[in-house]
């Protein structure tokens, strides 16, 4: 069995350049509202022109702006972006492998052949003739291997990572290299003089243990020494929750407003708790503070319910409990969902 890894190439931006083929070959920047001057909006895709300007993803759309001044921003329009996706996910469907949807623009693909690489031209082809967008294919023995293969070459490349060519390929890159190690992570690590990936796979577990928790510490190793996850499955996602949250776009002090969009955010996710056919169970509130100290509050229901008025109530409970002395950035409530026994 191997696994391969699809990545949509710069989704978003693609999307929009096929709604707008006058935008070929352009720097196209998606994110908020489309508007880069609007404070606390961060890009959200950029086309590899743009990103030759050094915009990437999560950047600061006022950022991104200085820095490619040229560019043609615009706004998010996620039913767009959804609608290309199921369209390239069907696509995929119709191909003899296990597909494993990741997200709107990434997939997991299980697939019994002798020529992977083979396959992986065959999806991209039939990907582009269909849906007019390119991406990327990794090819590994795991998740983990397929993931970061998929990065080596793109835009529209195949990469083939194995343990047979792990340390060859990784070895000396740094810990951040790796799927699921950030900017974080891959500090306290060099604080321990880990700065590789070869050091981290020879670093002694328990030292590593005693750094990150028993679970954590092993895992950084265990990916360290290219394992993963080596099953694909096509059994659907259930999510565990939803949320919402806002940015505001000056800091609010007032605690009434803050209630309000609290109360907003609380009964929204009531009415799609129903759409869903689930049940909430426990409310999260999510508040940032100026400058960027961000902390959470939950209260659990007393019952699993859709009614909004509980629910309501148990966001402007979490609310309560927090110290409101300073202004505030962003604002959520997040519900946690009964899980079906299927599950």
């Amino acid at each position: 069995m191997w696994i391969l890894h699809l990545d949509l190439d710069s989704f978003m931006a693609s999307v929009e350049i096929l709604r707008h083929p006058e935008l070929a070959g352009q720097p196209v920047i998606v994110g908020g509202n489309g508007d880069p001057t609007q404070p606390r909006t961060v890009v959200a895709t950029a086309s590899y022109a743009a990103r030759e300007h050094g915009v990437h993803s999560g950047m600061p759309m006022r950022t991104a702006l200085r820095k490619c001044p040229d560019a043609v921003f615009l706004p998010s329009d996620m039913p767009a972006y959804e609608a290309a996706s199921a369209q390239v996910m069907d696509v995929l469907r119709d191909f003899p492998v296990t597909l494993e949807v990741w997200g709107l623009d990434e997939a997991f693909i299980g697939a019994d052949t002798d020529d992977p690489v083979a396959l992986a031209r065959k999806l991209q082809q039939a990907v582009l003739d269909k849906t007019g967008l390119t991406c990327s294919i990794g090819i590994g023995d795991n998740k983990h291997q397929a993931k970061l293969a998929a990065q080596f070459r793109k835009p529209a490349g195949v990469s083939t990572l194995t343990s047979a060519d792990w340390v060859q390929v990784m070895g000396e890159r740094p810990t951040s290299a790796l799927w699921g190690i950030g900017a974080k992570t891959t500090k306290k690590l060099a604080d321990m003089g880990l700065h590789t990936v070869n050091q981290l796979a020879a670093a002694d577990p328990t030292e590593l243990a005693g750094r990150f928790g028993p679970t954590n510490g092993p895992w950084l190793r265990y990916l360290a020494l290219g394992k993963g996850e080596a099953t694909v499955t096509d059994t659907p996602w259930v999510p565990r929750g939803h949320s919402h949250e806002t940015t505001f776009p000056r800091n609010i002090s007032d605690p009434v407003i803050m209630a309000d969009h609290v109360r907003t955010f609380a009964r929204r996710l009531a009415s799609e708790a129903v759409d869903a056919g689930r049940t909430v169970i426990r409310v999260t509130v999510k508040v940032r503070f100026v400058p960027f100290i961000t902390q959470t509050r939950q209260t659990r229901l007393e019952a699993p319910t859709t009614d909004p008025d509980p629910i309501e109530s148990a966001a402007l409970a979490a609310l309560a409990r927090f110290t409101l002395d300073r202004p505030i950035r962003l604002l959520g409530v997040g519900v946690e969902y009964t899980m079906p026994r299927s599950a």
